[in-house]
């Protein structure tokens, strides 16, 4: 009865209801509907074989189904779905639903003897791998010619495959991507994504592990190096520079008062006292030296004074000893000197080794002062009186400049 223009599929199957013998028939192509309002469908008992293909019929034909049938087409119509809690069709083996409007594959809660399901050319995208675990009975699924989307959700399918031992009928020529636009055409079995981009908690825990390492490194970086105490002592000298821009117009400013600015440690301060600061200052030449003691500016901090000493003054005398790198002050005095040499372009250390530094109580901070020991040459202290006098005459000649 295909090809004529038949409505209704309950008054059809109220048709064959008496009908004894038969087993096949088919309605393809007609103008078939049924909206689920009629309770039952009176089929004929006998009725085995039903082609209802090519007609209008929606979800709502599982409804009314003969219950009887084993072989069943229900191709091109306006299926979208197969609901859950129709009738069984207990002896169902063969199920056509190509060309239809399903976005994955059904289950068999409703068929248990399956064996054979078509599912072509709907609108499937990621199919559900467990299909062949719900229906333990299916020999051979036909799932070709969908517009598969190939992501992560995909790779199960892709697996489902090598494990099902040759049940997608068509593959591989019928199973190609549709989506991404980039990988539109590529067979499935030529799809591959890592493991690491398709398992979210590995990725994350990977990243977590990658952003920990990574932190670990700059935190142990920034220890050995030190930087943390460099960036205050930038942000101090920074600051300071701020308040002398914006100090009020007639202000010392950086004009240059001393000749030099000494720096020491404290547990050298006899030998400063003693023998440096009265050898530059009496005699021949009158030097003035900036020393902490009597002329840091009370009501400023420490940073503060030693930047504007060092800024003050034409050189930057430092006194090393294994003493001054033991002294968190001292190295404040070594770092803005050092940036003032960098930032002037100027040649204003002068390094006066007192007593032999091994280099191993040098600690990882002072790499500045192992630069500029290994690069520059500095004055030692003679033990012998009588080398004494070149040392002075050197030490004079190298802070010898008229100041304004």
């Amino acid at each position: 009865l295909q090809k004529n223009k038949f409505e209704s599929l309950h008054k059809v199957s109220f048709m064959t209801s008496h009908m004894k013998s038969l087993k096949y028939l088919d309605m393809s192509s007609n103008l078939l509907r049924h909206d689920g309002a009629d309770m039952q469908c009176p089929w004929a008992e006998s009725l085995t074989e039903l082609d209802l293909s090519s007609n209008q019929l929606a979800d709502a034909v599982f409804e009314c189904l003969p219950v009887n049938i084993k072989k069943l087409s229900l191709r091109n119509n306006q299926i979208s779905n197969v609901p859950r809690g129709m009738v069984e069709l207990k002896s169902l083996e063969e199920l056509n639903l190509a060309s239809n409007r399903l976005a994955d594959l059904p289950g068999c809660g409703g068929f248990a003897s399956l064996q054979f399901l078509n599912i072509e050319m709907n609108s499937i995208l990621t199919p559900s791998a467990d299909f062949f675990q719900s229906c333990p009975r299916v020999r051979e699924l036909q799932a070709g010619h969908n517009p598969f989307k190939c992501s992560c959700e995909l790779q199960a399918f892709i697996r489902l495959e090598r494990q099902s031992g040759g049940k997608l009928a068509g593959w591989p020529a019928a199973y190609a991507c549709e989506y991404p636009e980039g990988l539109r055409g590529t067979e499935l079995k030529d799809f591959h994504l890592s493991l690491l981009a398709c398992n979210t908690t590995l990725l994350l825990v990977t990243a977590l592990l990658l952003t920990l390492v990574l932190v670990a490194a700059v935190a142990f970086l920034c220890i050995y190096l030190d930087v943390p105490w460099y960036v205050r002592m930038t942000w101090q000298w920074t600051q300071t520079k701020r308040r002398a821009w914006h100090s009020p117009p007639g202000g010392q400013g950086a004009v240059l008062q001393f000749h030099a600015f000494i720096s020491y440690s404290e547990r050298d301060s006899l030998w400063v006292k003693n023998e440096l600061i009265p050898n530059l200052e009496k005699g021949e030449g009158c030097i003035q030296l900036c020393q902490h003691e009597r002329n840091f500016i009370p009501g400023k901090s420490i940073v503060e004074n030693i930047i504007n000493c060092i800024e003050k003054s034409y050189k930057s005398i430092f006194v090393l000893s294994p003493n001054f790198v033991q002294s968190e002050w001292c190295h404040y005095e070594l770092y803005f000197a050092h940036h003032k040499l960098f930032s002037e372009n100027s040649n204003s250390l002068i390094l006066i080794l007192l007593e032999p530094i091994p280099p191993y109580l040098i600690p990882a901070r002072y790499h500045k002062l192992k630069a500029l020991m290994a690069k520059r040459t500095y004055l030692e202290w003679p033990k012998e009186r009588s080398k004494r006098a070149l040392f002075w005459a050197n030490l004079r000649a190298a802070i010898s400049i008229n100041l304004p």
